[in-house]
């Protein structure tokens, strides 16, 4: 067998066509859709970035037990799993350039071998001492990424990343496309932001945008309605789209190598994303501070494996991202163990039936949320309660390595006996958010805007909710601080 994991990040479920009737042109998404299974209800586990990471490597709820963080020397990473039970050849190419910071390491090096395309957003990578010439902008002022954009040509395609990643991709498939037994991870940055493309993919949308400031990435903050009115909205939007198009172009010359070599018989793919993205929906911009909207984390899922009987058609069943590192294990013929606490996913191509009955997510020391398809639940934390954040690698992504000094070190886990660090951390609670919990009706109210007062469904949830944190041995600390 052969396997391709396409990763996209900021992927929106609700932009594209495959889910409902969208304005954005992504064709070969499109494409890949009609050739495989696609799913309807699947979901973030952790976000953003990395937790989501950990989670396709591990298969296991990351956001219960810690932060952004790199690959802890205990986990079961699906690459390190595939090569030891199959001798599987995995390899890696990404511009994601958080692999190769301080606080996300660890990852690559689980393949044979990988390849790291640079220059995306804040990549640490052209250097230049004078500062560069910043336009008059609005949003996130990054130094980094205008010294990079001064470095390339903004009209062609193959100086940015995400095109260079499938040119690679192909070049993998030109190079292996006669041999078995391999895993290939493509991972495409966009369409997460800087929302930044060729003026051609821009000028498919018509952008009217005024150019009164350079906006084409949105601090995380609520939309400013004074300076960033409804035609920023819009503006924004489609930058988003253009880059989203840009990606897809790509991924379509991709899919017609694989048509030329004819891979489809006897390799699988899976196309998915870590999270979503807010371009102005519920009066937000970007991902993390916030409720956690469906939006954020009801995100797209294709897989296609050959000869599968539901190939072509969708799958309602409930799924979560640590599915995605089983999944990928039964493709190879491999076995996760005891502590995965994802399912394989390849029964659904084959028949519709039950997978999960409901799904954990959120973000690390925030909100508790639940899913089961048919409500959601959020769970807010007390007050200034306590989460304690686990690692055996002495780094996290906040800086906060202060906190080391009152660490507790021991056997805190049940995945393994390594000792690690229980650092305490407090909570804190999304944007505005109320003094109760929220339930929300998805089916009569998909856009989550009117939440459920009801004391005997929220005692339903609450009770579920206990349940599935017992299940995946969430820390201590998760129940205490919400309560349960």
């Amino acid at each position: 067998m052969k396997t391709i994991f396409i990763l996209m990040d900021s992927l929106n479920r609700h932009y594209l066509n495959i889910y409902k009737p969208s304005w954005i042109q992504t064709p070969n998404i499109d494409r890949l859709a009609a050739l495989g299974v696609v799913f309807d209800s699947h979901y973030s586990g952790s976000l953003p970035c990395m937790p989501a990471r950990r989670e396709m490597w591990t298969g296991r709820l990351n956001f219960l037990e810690c932060p952004w963080s790199p690959l802890q020397p205990f986990d079961e990473s699906l690459t390190r799993e595939l090569r030891t039970q199959t001798k599987t050849y995995s390899h890696m190419i990404t511009d994601h350039y958080h692999y190769f910071q301080w606080n996300g390491f660890g990852y690559h090096t689980t393949f044979n071998t990988w390849e790291f395309i640079r220059g995306q957003e804040g990549d640490a990578w052209h250097p230049m001492v004078k500062d560069p010439e910043i336009p008059l902008y609005r949003g996130k002022n990054n130094r980094q990424d205008w010294v990079n954009r001064t470095f390339m040509n903004s009209e062609c395609d193959e100086d940015y990343p995400t095109p260079q990643c499938f040119m690679r991709a192909m070049e993998f498939l030109e190079n292996n496309h006669d041999q078995d037994n391999w895993h290939l991870h493509i991972e495409a940055f966009d369409p997460h932001e800087p929302f930044v493309c060729p003026r051609k993919y821009i000028d498919m949308y018509d952008d009217t945008w005024d150019n009164r400031f350079l906006f084409d990435w949105p601090s995380y903050a609520p939309v400013d309605p004074v300076v960033e009115g409804s035609d920023a909205v819009a503006h924004i939007r489609k930058r988003y789209a253009a880059t989203a198009t840009m990606s897809d172009v790509w991924l379509g010359k991709f899919l017609d190598k694989m048509d030329e070599l004819d891979l489809w018989k006897d390799t699988a793919v899976i196309l998915t994303t870590d999270h979503g993205h807010l371009l102005g929906e519920h009066g937000y911009w970007a991902k993390n501070y916030m409720f956690d909207y469906r939006e954020l984390t009801n995100i797209p899922l294709i897989i296609y494996a050959p000869g599968a009987p539901l190939n072509g058609f969708r799958s309602k069943s409930l799924t979560a991202t640590i599915d995605l590192m089983p999944t990928v294990l039964e493709l190879h013929g491999a076995h996760p163990s005891r502590h995965v606490q994802g399912l394989s996913l390849l029964h659904l191509l084959k028949r519709e039936e039950p997978h999960h009955e409901a799904v954990l997510y959120g973000y690390f020391g925030k909100d508790i949320n639940l899913t089961d398809g048919t409500y959601t639940y959020c769970r807010q934390p007390i007050e200034d309660s306590t989460v304690h954040m686990h690692t055996a690698m002495p780094v996290n992504a906040w800086k906060m390595t202060e906190l080391y000094a009152d660490a507790e070190m021991g056997k805190f886990l049940p995945q393994t006996d390594m000792p690690v660090y229980r650092i305490a951390m407090k909570s804190k609670r999304h944007h505005l958010a109320p003094d109760h919990h929220l339930l929300y009706d998805i089916t009569s109210d998909p856009n989550q805007s009117a939440p459920v007062r009801d004391a005997h469904l929220e005692s339903f949830y609450e009770t579920k909710m206990k349940q599935l944190l017992l299940k995946y041995n969430a820390p201590e600390c998760q129940f205490l601080r919400t309560g349960l």
